[in-house]
């Protein structure tokens, strides 16, 4: 019966918001939130901001943070127990009671999908003994990030006025989780069912952030609300390979509000060819190989999220060497070429061989040897 009721509920809110998404505009769009961005993940390209440095409470956006940190300082396949305080933790819950146990993993998920602040409280005491050193590691790590105007008191985002980070430093907090494949998938999850020891059921939990059902392309993130903090999402979508994450903060319609970002922010970039599959790079030397060189070739494609005139914000880099001793097999990787954005990576392919080269044998190294030196006596001496 659970079930019915997420669903039906699920329906009806389809049913209210999908009238909502209109025609995609070339022009900025009138947001309710008081905080707004639009970031491209790969290049950390601003595509729109208002008010994005101003600083806001975060709510359970803060969770971002939370998944981050465990999921750089915790092992998953830890059993984490819910202490009398994670259990006792106020706001909403994964329903842990003092003394369950759970895989770190599924904690995880209950964090994420259905914002369960005891969760988030029984990962930081299990990683560090307790929120507070917890909650020092998610600064640091924020800072590290570049998310340099936030600062975290908590795992939950429970109102606390030294608790509080920008539109934009949420921005970067999420383009540096997408760089993790598990905080791609948990974020991305609609629905997940997790054990729930001592009962006859398991726990089926359905992802809030009701953009995954909304958007398309939509893969993430994590939505938020208290009184001090308002309506918070941070949401995020992928489409013909550009990603984009948006931050509504204190937002008075944040489904309405990060549906037009992300579809303006889809508007400004467009994916362009940098390098081909299969395009020579670099042709680098043999020594004392049968053949004197190899030429270097992509094993990928490149493209790239690009506006219109910054075609001179992006540069190639090519790491390999000049020359190699042989021998070489056709297909080995030899280096690896870098495409930047104002000196920043964004994409990258391996440099391959594009054939094989045998070394030479002994009489053919003795006569190189004897042929460089006939060389060099008629060019200076004849």
């Amino acid at each position: 019966m659970g079930q019915l009721v997420n669903l039906g509920r699920l329906l009806l809110m389809c049913l209210v918001l999908l009238p909502t998404v209109g025609l995609a505009s070339n022009h900025p769009p009138e947001v309710t939130a008081k905080s707004a961005i639009v970031m491209e993940v790969s290049t950390g390209k601003v595509l729109y901001g208002k008010n994005a440095e101003d600083r806001r409470y975060p709510a359970s956006t803060t969770k971002i943070m939370t998944l981050i940190t465990a999921l750089e300082y915790a092992k998953l396949d830890d059993v984490v127990t819910a202490s009398a305080n994670a259990a006792s933790t106020e706001g909403s819950s994964l329903w842990l009671t003092q003394g369950e146990q759970l895989k770190m993993l599924d904690m995880l998920y209950g964090i994420m999908l259905i914002s369960g602040n005891d969760a988030t409280v029984a990962v930081a005491e299990h990683v560090s003994g307790s929120v507070e050193k917890f909650a020092k590691l998610m600064t640091d790590k924020a800072h590290a990030i570049g998310a340099v105007n936030s600062n975290f008191i908590n795992t939950s985002g429970l109102p606390d006025e030294n608790h509080y980070t920008t539109a934009h430093d949420m921005a970067k907090i999420t383009a540096y989780g997408y760089k993790n494949p598990l905080f791609a998938q948990i974020v991305s999850t609609q629905h997940k069912v997790v054990p729930w020891p001592g009962k006859d059921h398991d726990r089926d939990l359905y992802n809030e952030n009701k953009m995954l059902w909304l958007y398309d392309g939509a893969n993430g993130v994590k939505t938020g609300y208290t009184d001090a903090a308002g309506r918070c999402l941070v949401s995020a979508a992928q489409r013909n390979g550009t990603q984009l994450v948006v931050v509504v903060l204190d937002s008075e319609y944040m489904w309405d509000d990060s549906i037009k970002l992300l579809d303006y922010g889809f508007t400004q970039l467009k994916q362009v060819p940098v390098i081909n599959r299969g395009d020579i790079l670099k042709t680098v030397k043999i020594n004392e190989g049968k053949t004197g060189d190899v030429k270097l070739i992509s094993t990928n494609d490149i493209t790239v999220p690009m506006a219109d005139n910054e075609h001179d914000k992006y540069s190639t880099v090519i790491d390999a060497p000049n020359k190699l001793d042989a021998p070489v097999t056709s297909g080995q990787k030899l280096g690896t070429v870098k495409v930047m954005y104002n000196n920043i990576e964004v994409a990258s392919a391996d440099l391959v061989a594009d054939r094989s080269v045998d070394r030479k044998s002994f009489f053919g190294l003795l006569w190189g040897s004897v042929w460089g030196f006939l060389t060099f006596v008629i060019r200076n001496f004849a």
